[in-house]
């Protein structure tokens, strides 16, 4: 009869330790790749839908239609577009035309009164409107003509310039964000 302490850990000939060990590891494995499949999920729940024969894209610079104009503007839009893309896709940007294509045009930039309390304005509204176009020479479906607009409140006791550039910025990213959404992601 084995001493009591080689008992332990062992029913019918079978080592528990040792199986405690692997569900263990088991466990661990499994984890680890429901970890990873969590990430797989969240990327691909991006919706990103890009033929995978596509290798370009050519984001040509936005011009600047609007009756106000705002100078940085169309820099900023731009190359906020060029960046979304290159961080969250595998295209490289192309000069000629790329397999996917975008133009794009600023054609309002306008400033307005929203709420106004004792005769007075308490909130202005600073608003761009984009429009785009975009060709996807894989599936010509897909290929659009679109408008965006965005607006970014702000209080009246500050004038435009001294809140233009933390706005524009602001309302860029939003812009951009519609803007890859309508035009890559399959939502």
């Amino acid at each position: 009869m084995p001493a009591p302490n080689e008992r332990f850990g062992e029913i019918a000939g079978v080592n528990i330790k040792r199986i405690m060990n692997n569900k263990y590891k088991l466990l661990v494995l499994f984890l680890a790749g429901l970890l990873a499949g969590c990430f797989t999920v969240r990327y691909s729940a991006v919706g990103v839908d890009i033929p995978p024969a596509a290798q370009t894209i050519t984001i040509k610079q936005f011009q600047n239609n609007a009756a106000l104009v705002n100078l940085q503007l169309s820099n900023e839009i731009t190359t906020q577009l060029r960046d979304k893309f290159r961080s969250s896709t595998k295209l490289s940007l192309a000069d000629s035309r790329g397999d996917l294509y975008i133009e794009g045009e600023i054609t309002g930039y306008t400033v307005s009164s929203v709420a106004v309390g004792a005769d007075q304005a308490t909130m202005n509204r600073l608003t761009i409107t984009v429009r785009i176009t975009f060709e996807n020479k894989f599936d010509e479906k897909k290929n659009k003509n679109q408008s965006f607009s965005r607006y970014w409140d702000f209080d009246a006791k500050q004038t435009l310039q001294q809140v233009e550039e933390n706005l524009v910025r602001q309302i860029c990213e939003v812009l951009v964000d519609d803007i890859f959404a309508a035009t890559v992601s399959d939502w």
